[in-house]
């Protein structure tokens, strides 16, 4: 096989050449009377008519033998056969054929269906047209894309060439729909929120920024959209929900990318421990549908949906898997060398619950496997979330955790704007102090706020994350298509 370069330039004199014989290489018209997998599965209807059908698809493979030509093709929706018999087509038809088709061409196929002696469904071509020539050649069959991250940039080859992954990525449409039908049976309604936003919001994180020339105004690219479907049960629609791009500028890792798909509901007059309950049946609901049974493999673990998942409270985490045995009330000092004796990078600027929070993802995190709800997080960890009436130090909330990974993020909603004012205030101070993931102060929503928000159960969810889950993927990269990646240059 020669370089890629003359690959090329050999298929640009073969689509020269059907140029000159008056033929358009891609043509607008295709004729299809069915999809591969239609025939597949109606095959010993389809084969007794003996009817010429047309067919289409890309060229997976040749195997010329003597007189014949056998070939693979596939549209996408299944593998199928084809077969040309040198004897059954005008000369300058297989001439054709040879001198110009390669693996990759789309064609366009008439003939009849049959069975080979050895029993396989195929198609005798009467006819055939170039509809796509290919001007590169595919990765090799057995070899596909070895460099990964080459596979992330090039996810067409890769979905082409492995039906691991192009079946990943059919479970993630599967499950979006899924949630879609769970939510809306529930009453919720679709909305949408704005991805451009004067004031980002909602979420702990740095933002992307950009600029509008003609309102001369500088603009985040969300990094949630809580803050505006709040203003929407503010409105009067009680239960409301969004399956949103977000975009966040930070760190990439195996379940971090900067820009990743979060579904959002909120429903007025219901709380955490209500969508806790939602939460389980949804997810264990997902599981079902998607794997028809209840327990399921994620990296060497099993995972079982069957058992009510499990709940501990935010410290207790601590206490469990960090001995410090009085995370509450230990000192920002005494927290600081902890965090360094267990190996935890942390910032003079750092607060205390900062501090605490880096800890749990380095330590606590990973050993939370089986389903297993985390409540009453501190207060100041959470700015948006309601506080106990006994405990105004605790915030009624939780996340989930799974396979040691963070799916969802839940909270019974801080309606009270005088008290949300003055908790984005101290997120405000936090980030002139130097805490660049902290949330600026937005008086658009404590306006809102302050016309009445109804008390509010709202829940967040990583549709990639979950992905990962329900596919059994360690690498965020693997369940999104086009991911994001540093420039070659």
């Amino acid at each position: 096989m020669g370089s890629l370069e003359d690959i090329r330039e050999n298929r640009l004199r073969k689509l020269e050449l059907l140029k000159e014989k008056g033929i358009n290489p891609y043509p607008i018209k295709v004729n299809q009377d069915f999809q591969l997998k239609e025939i597949i599965d109606n095959f010993s209807k389809l084969s007794k008519r003996k009817k010429a059908i047309f067919l289409v698809g890309r060229i997976m493979s040749l195997r010329p033998q003597g007189g014949l030509i056998f070939f693979n093709f596939s549209d996408g929706t299944a593998l199928f056969q084809g077969l040309i018999k040198k004897t059954e087509l005008d000369k300058q038809s297989i001439d054709l054929f040879d001198e110009t088709v390669d693996v990759g061409d789309f064609l366009e196929l008439k003939g009849i269906l049959f069975k080979t002696k050895r029993g396989e469904k195929t198609i005798l071509t009467q006819d055939w047209r170039m509809i796509s020539k290919s001007l590169r050649p595919l990765p090799e069959k057995w070899h596909g894309l070895q460099d990964t991250e080459e596979r992330f940039r090039k996810r067409y080859l890769d979905i082409l060439m492995s039906e691991e992954v192009k079946e990943r990525f059919i479970i993630r449409s599967r499950i979006i729909s899924e949630v879609r039908n769970i939510l809306d049976k529930a009453g919720y309604i679709e909305v949408d929120t704005p991805v451009l936003q004067s004031i980002y919001g909602g979420a702990n994180a740095k933002p992307f920024i950009t600029h509008h020339n003609v309102l001369d105004i500088d603009l985040y690219l969300r990094i949630s959209d809580e803050l505006y479907l709040k203003r929407i049960i503010t409105g009067g629609m009680p239960k409301v929900y969004e399956i949103a791009r977000d975009f966040r500028n930070e760190g990439i890792d195996h379940t971090h990318n900067p820009e990743f798909t979060m579904l959002e509901f909120y429903e007025s007059y219901s709380d955490s421990k209500k969508q806790m309950a939602f939460v389980e049946k949804m997810i264990k609901s997902l599981v079902k549908k998607i794997h028809k049974k209840n327990i399921i493999n994620y990296g060497n673990d099993s995972i079982n949906f069957l058992k009510k998942f499990e709940i501990i409270t935010y410290y207790d985490l601590f206490k469990k898997y960090t001995l410090i045995n009085y995370p509450e009330t230990i000192s920002e000092d005494d927290l600081s060398i902890t965090a360094k004796r267990l190996g935890v990078e942390i910032n003079k600027s750092d607060s205390k619950q900062k501090i605490l929070d880096e800890i749990f993802k380095k330590v606590c995190k990973p050993k939370l496997i089986q389903p297993t709800f985390i409540i009453d997080y501190p207060a100041d960890l959470l700015p948006l979330a309601k506080k106990y009436e006994d405990n105004l130090n605790i915030v009624d909330a939780f996340q989930l955790y799974i396979g040691g990974i963070e799916l969802v993020k839940a909270f019974s909603e801080l309606n009270d704007p005088i008290d949300q004012k003055e908790r984005l205030l101290n997120q405000e101070k936090n980030k002139n102090a130097g805490d660049k993931e902290a949330q600026p102060y937005d008086k658009d929503f404590i306006e809102a706020m302050e016309y009445g928000m109804p008390p509010a159960g709202g829940v967040g969810i990583g549709i990639d994350r979950l992905t990962m889950l329900m596919t059994n993927t360690q690498n965020i990269k693997e369940v999104i298509l086009f991911p994001t990646m540093r420039s070659r240059e």
